[in-house]
């Protein structure tokens, strides 16, 4: 969740000083400071859940699983943002050689809110398609059986699919895995309130 912050413009090298000492995370939005409230259970247990499905069924492979401690920097935008799941292809590509900002997600998971769905699902989306490496697009609900899922099929091309059910399959393309929902959401409870 962001919440709204001072109208003080900062610096890229100053948001990085404050970040690097920062109790609590912050997004960069060219020159803006967004600090972020913390998830719910529902939401950690799902990132928690797709974090361990990603990284047993990538292991041995050319790709890595990253969680929302690390920093994805969107030149276009002049956005650094954290994800809440991303995954490389290769090796990582840092921004100007710094180990707490990357640039090269194939694959990115949001936990949806009620605070950030809208964000997530529109500007959030908008800056990450300016990413050449990034293929597939996961927005997974933590108040019901409910994700979608986009894959990018062409230039300024994307394909949205929706997933309901516990069931149900997801194929991940960008990385050649396949996750059951019921997996997905191990643990959760839809009685909690967000």
């Amino acid at each position: 969740m962001l919440i709204n912050s001072s109208s003080k413009t900062y610096t890229l090298d100053e948001y990085r000083a404050l970040e690097e000492t920062a109790e609590f995370k912050s997004e960069y939005h060219d020159g803006a400071i967004i600090p972020m409230s913390g998830g719910t259970i529902n939401h950690n247990r799902i990132v928690r859940n797709l974090i361990r499905i990603l990284d047993t069924a990538l292991r041995q492979q050319p790709y890595e699983v990253f969680s929302s401690d690390l920093r994805l920097w969107v030149p276009p935008h002049r956005k650094g943002l954290y994800p809440d799941v991303m995954v490389i292809a290769g090796e990582p590509v840092l921004n100007e050689q710094r180990t707490d900002e990357i640039l090269n997600p194939c694959l990115i998971v949001e936990v949806l809110s009620k605070s950030t769905s809208g964000y997530d699902r529109g500007d959030k989306f908008l800056y990450y398609r300016s990413i050449p490496q990034f293929q597939e697009y996961l927005l997974v609900s933590q108040s019901e059986y409910f994700i979608e899922h986009y894959v990018k099929t062409g230039e300024n091309q994307w394909l949205l699919r929706e997933y309901r059910g516990s069931d149900t399959q997801i194929e991940l393309s960008s990385v050649g895995v396949t996750i059951v929902i019921r997996d997905l959401y191990e643990g959760v409870n839809f009685e909690l309130p967000e």
